[in-house]
C-alpha cells in the first residue's frame, strides 16, 4: 500500500512534495523513469526539470531519435547543465537546434560520435548557449572551420574542446577559435591531419591557460610549432604528440625550459627522439626544481608521472637510467610504456627498481628483455603490472614421423 498507484498512498501523505523532490534529485535516468510510472503525482515529481540537470544517455539508450532530445530539452529547459549524447547516431542538426533554444544554461555537451551533425549545430550553440564551457565533437567529421568561428563568436567561456578526427579543420578555424576563447584549458586535436605549425603558433600566442593538448597523429607539425606552444603555454600539464614523426630532441629541451608543470608526456612512434634529448630535459628541469618550493613542481627527472615512449627505437638503457635516477622519479613515476623499444635490456629494469610509485610498465616486443629481468624487478616492486610477450618455443620435430609439426603460434592461429 505504501507504493500503490493511488495518489493517496501513505508515502505521499507522510512526505511533503519538496522532500520527495529532493530524494528524486539523487536518482539516475533509469530510476527516475521507473518512478515516473508509479503514480500521477510521482510522474510529475520524477519528470520535474530540476531532477534532470545532468543526463548521460550513453549507458542508457544510444539508438534514440532526435525527437527524444527535443522532448528532453522542453522538459528540462534552463535546469539542464550537462548532457551527453555520445554515440547517439540518430541525432541531427534539427533536434540540437531545438535543444539549444530550450537549454540555454548548458555548460557541458558531448556529441562524440554523433556523425549526422554539421556546422549548423555549432551555429545554434553559438546563438543560444553562451555559458557553454565543455564541448565534445570528436568524430563529427562534417565539422569545418565554420563551426570553430561560430563557437568563438557565441561561446567565449569555452574551456575545453574536443574536435578529434574532424579532419576538415585547418589553421584558419584554430585561429578564429583561440583569439576569442582565451580561457581554453583543454584542446583535443587528435587526427586533425591538416593542421600545421601555423595553427600551433596561434595556440601558443592566445592560450596562456592551456593545461591539456592532444596532437596525436597530426603528422605535419614539427619542432617549430611545438616550441611556440612551450613558450606560450607555461601551465601545460599534459601533452600528447604520439605519431608526430617530425619532432626531434629540440622539443624536449623546450619542454624542460618552459613547462615546469608537465606531468604527462606521450611520444609514442616519435622515432627521432634519443637519449640525448631526454638527458637534456632532465638536466634543464632539475635546477629549476631546486629553486622552486611549490608543491605542484615536485617532478620526476622527466617531469611526468606517465611516460609513453612506445616505438622510440633510439632509446637505450642509458636514457632509462637518467629517467629512473631523478630525485623525484622515485615518488612520482607511475606508468612507463617502453613497448617496441628494441635497444633496451634488463639493465633498464634495474634502473627503474627504485621507482616505488611505478604501477605499470609496457614491454611488448622488447626482444632484449628477459623473464629473469622482470622477475628481479618484481622482487623490488611486487605490485607492479608488467605487460610483456615472449614468443613460444617451437617444439622439436617428431622423431620418425612424417607429419608436419607446428609451433604454438601457428596452432593458435
Amino acid at each position: 500500500q505504501m507504493f500503490s498507484n493511488s495518489d493517496e498512498a501513505v508515502i505521499n501523505k507522510k512526505l511533503p512534495k519538496e522532500l520527495l523532490l529532493r530524494i528524486f534529485s539523487f536518482l539516475d535516468v533509469v530510476t527516475l523513469c521507473r518512478c515516473a510510472q508509479v503514480s500521477r503525482s510521482w510522474n510529475v515529481l520524477a519528470l520535474d526539470g530540476s531532477n534532470w540537470q545532468r543526463i548521460d544517455l550513453f549507458d542508457f539508450q544510444r539508438d534514440i531519435e532526435g525527437r527524444v532530445v527535443e522532448n528532453i530539452s522542453k522538459r528540462c529547459g534552463g535546469f539542464l547543465r550537462k548532457l551527453s549524447l555520445r554515440g547517439c547516431l540518430g541525432v541531427g542538426d534539427s533536434a540540437l537546434r531545438t535543444f539549444a533554444q530550450n537549454c540555454r544554461n548548458i555548460e557541458l555537451l558531448s556529441l562524440n560520435g554523433c556523425t549526422k551533425i554539421t556546422d549548423s549545430t555549432c551555429n545554434s550553440l553559438s546563438k543560444f548557449c553562451p555559458k557553454l564551457k565543455h564541448l565534445d565533437l570528436a568524430s563529427c567529421t562534417s565539422i569545418t572551420n565554420l563551426s570553430l568561428k561560430a563557437l568563438s563568436e557565441g561561446c567565449p567561456q569555452l574551456e575545453q574542446l574536443n574536435i578529434s578526427w574532424c579532419d576538415q579543420v585547418t589553421k584558419d578555424g584554430i585561429q578564429a577559435l583561440v583569439r576569442c576563447c582565451p580561457g581554453l584549458k583543454g584542446l583535443f586535436l587528435k587526427g586533425c591531419t591538416q593542421l600545421e605549425d601555423e595553427a600551433l603558433k596561434h595556440i601558443g600566442a592566445h592560450c596562456p591557460e592551456l593545461i591539456t593538448l592532444n596532437l596525436q597523429t597530426c603528422s605535419q607539425i614539427t619542432d617549430e610549432g611545438l616550441i611556440t606552444i612551450c613558450r606560450g603555454c607555461h601551465r601545460l600539464q599534459s601533452l600528447c604528440v604520439s605519431g608526430c614523426a617530425n619532432i626531434t630532441d629540440a622539443i624536449l629541451n623546450a619542454l624542460g625550459q618552459n613547462c615546469p608543470r608537465l606531468r604527462i608526456l606521450e611520444v609514442a612512434r616519435c622515432s627521432q627522439l634519443t637519449d640525448v634529448g631526454f638527458t637534456t630535459l632532465a638536466r634543464v628541469s632539475l635546477p629549476a626544481l631546486s629553486d622552486t618550493h611549490k608543491p605542484e613542481c615536485r617532478l620526476t627527472a622527466l617531469l611526468c608521472s606517465s611516460q609513453s615512449l612506445s616505438h622510440c627505437e633510439l632509446i637505450t638503457d642509458d636514457g632509462i637510467r637518467h629517467l629512473g635516477s631523478g630525485p623525484c622519479a622515485h615518488d612520482r613515476l607511475e606508468v612507463i610504456e617502453l613497448d617496441n623499444c628494441p635497444l633496451i635490456t634488463d639493465a633498464s629494469l634495474e634502473h627503474l627498481k627504485t621507482c616505488h610509485s611505478l604501477d605499470r610498465i609496457e614491454l611488448y616486443d622488447c626482444q632484449q628483455i628477459t623473464r629473469t629481468g622482470i622477475k628481479r624487478l618484481r622482487t623490488h616492486l611486487p605490485n607492479i603490472k608488467v605487460h610483456a610477450y615472449f614468443a613460444p618455443v617451437t617444439p622439436p620435430p617428431s622423431v620418425g614421423g612424417s607429419r608436419q609439426r607446428f609451433c604454438r603460434c601457428c596452432i593458435l592461429l
